[in-house]
């Protein structure tokens, strides 16, 4: 695959220990973007931060918090990305979600590690 141009940039911010069902939800988000095709996705885990509620999230050792923040980045097309917005409302109820235009310098697989 080959992604150059004009995109999008998809950031979820959610909790580590936010669920879909059973699964966490940051796998249940990146499952569903593999499944419908989008170029890739990158879950990151934050030391700190906080949300809506002001709640702070921290991976000091004298903290016991293990809800750490967690952003989901999704790079794509922008008719992709749109196509996947639906399916990510259905899976998610608490988080930020924000999106941005971005240009995509490179983006190929090789194809001999195919």
């Amino acid at each position: 695959m080959k992604l150059d141009g004009d995109g999008s940039l998809l950031r979820i911010y959610i909790g580590e220990l936010d669920k879909f069902h059973h699964l966490p939800l940051y796998e249940a988000i990146v499952l569903k973007a593999r499944e419908m095709g989008l170029a890739g996705a990158t879950v990151l885990r934050g030391p700190m931060g906080f949300g809506a509620h002001s709640h702070l999230h921290t991976a000091k050792i004298l903290r016991l918090s293990e809800d750490l923040p967690v952003l989901i980045e999704i790079v794509d097309k922008e008719d992709k990305i749109a196509a996947f917005l639906p399916e990510l409302d259905k899976i998610m109820n608490d988080g930020l979600v924000t999106l941005e235009k971005v240009r995509v310098i490179k983006y190929q697989a090789n194809p001999k590690k195919l």
